[in-house]
């Protein structure tokens, strides 16, 4: 029986590439645009997760997000240094500044400074140069997305692509030198500008004269020490906020979640695709069981049982789910895979797999549903009728 429901259902090729179609449209859509949408949420936090060697963020007590800056006095560095438990605690400037480029326009960059002496927080991986080379005078460390495109020198050819720079390179930050010391790699965040580290001091004779300009104190845990009860000691005994980076991670992914559209406008996309391809393929599929009522009505004659029907129905329903489930997950594995150099942010963690399996799944049942209830309510006399 199960190979005359595969015969009923590869016998009309084209209803059955239009229910594949319609699932692999389904499977495609809840896959990509939930991806894209890991993706951006996690260039939202993305420069908490490369700075890993602290344990503890502190920063003014109305931060909302990591980009949500509320400046600091620096004799807030000392007063946390001081608590009890603290290994350590570091500096840290983060900022939007102006550069100047060789052609005389202008970009925006995020400016890190980094604490003179350690340089605690600098980028996760250096592809040119060492870290230890921001001592020299005027030094600054480039990302290489923010080097290869809006920082890059403009082309001779009218159109071309930008030359990268590369070091030894100048730039101007309010008015001040900066010479390319170093090219790093870090994650792209969610405005993805072009990050620019140099040391703590430096970062402040760059950015515009203020009576505060400490953005974080990055906090190292004594070995042993409990990281929620220091956390709850900083606050306490300095007014601040202090977070684990995790914790810190979480407040600005929630703040993105509940302060933008950006989920709704991919949630809508994604139930779009679930039910245009609910829709496709269901219509499709119950189309082609009404186009074999006859064949069903014959197998009843004959004595075969709703159950067996009932089998043969979700045996066809499994095999166009599990192929165009596949065909989707495979384009859109291809889709990241082709746009992995590119600025698009896309993020495909194994539990979208399961997502759209299940979002398959409830398409496939709908659309067997629908057709099941119309074969067991099936008379076998429809054999003789007309």
């Amino acid at each position: 029986m199960n190979h005359i429901a595969l015969k009923m259902l590869m016998g009309d090729t084209g209803k059955y590439i239009g229910i594949v179609m319609g699932l692999t449209f389904a499977s495609l859509i809840m896959t990509q645009q939930p991806a894209i949408f890991l993706g951006i949420m996690s260039r939202t936090y993305s420069f908490i997760a490369d700075v890993g060697l602290p344990d503890i963020w502190v920063m003014d007590s109305k931060v909302q997000f990591v980009d949500d800056i509320k400046p600091l006095q620096d004799t807030e560095l000392y007063r946390v240094r001081g608590i009890s438990g603290v290994e350590w605690a570091m500096p840290m400037y983060k900022g939007l500044l102006k550069a100047r480029l060789t052609d005389g326009t202008f970009q925006t960059c995020n400016v890190v400074g980094l604490d003179d002496a350690t340089l605690i927080g600098g980028p996760p991986m250096m592809l040119e140069g060492k870290l230890d080379d921001l001592r020299r005078s005027d030094s600054v460390i480039v990302d290489i997305d923010g080097a290869r495109d809006k920082l890059g020198k403009p082309s001779p050819i009218p159109g071309g692509k930008a030359i990268p720079l590369k070091i030894g390179d100048n730039l101007e930050l309010n008015d001040r030198r900066a010479i390319v010391v170093g090219i790093a790699k870090v994650t792209r965040t969610f405005q993805s500008q072009p990050v620019i580290y140099t040391t703590y001091s430096r970062a402040k004779s760059y950015a515009p004269k203020e009576r505060k300009l400490l953005s974080f104190v990055l906090v190292k845990a004594k070995k042993g020490q409990d990281l929620a009860e220091l956390t709850r000691s900083i606050r306490e005994k300095t007014g601040l906020a202090a977070y684990t980076q995790t914790e810190f991670i979480t407040l600005t992914y929630e703040y993105f979640m509940h302060n933008t559209g950006i989920p709704i406008n991919f949630g809508i996309s994604v139930l779009l695709g679930f039910i245009v391809g609910a829709a496709i393929a269901g219509q499709t599929f119950y189309n082609f069981t009404l186009e074999n009522l006859r064949q069903f009505g014959v197998l009843k004659a004959m004595g075969t049982s709703n159950w067996t029907l009932l089998r043969m129905i979700l045996l066809q329903a499994v095999l166009v789910g599990s192929i165009g489930y596949g065909l989707g997950v495979g384009l859109t594995a291809l889709f990241g895979f082709a746009m992995r150099h590119t600025i698009l942010a896309f993020k495909f963690p194994w539990q979208l797999l399961l997502f759209s399996g299940a979002g398959v799944s409830l398409i496939c049942i709908f659309a067997a549903i629908i057709s099941i209830l119309k074969v067991i309510r099936l008379e076998p006399a429809i054999v003789f009728k007309g």
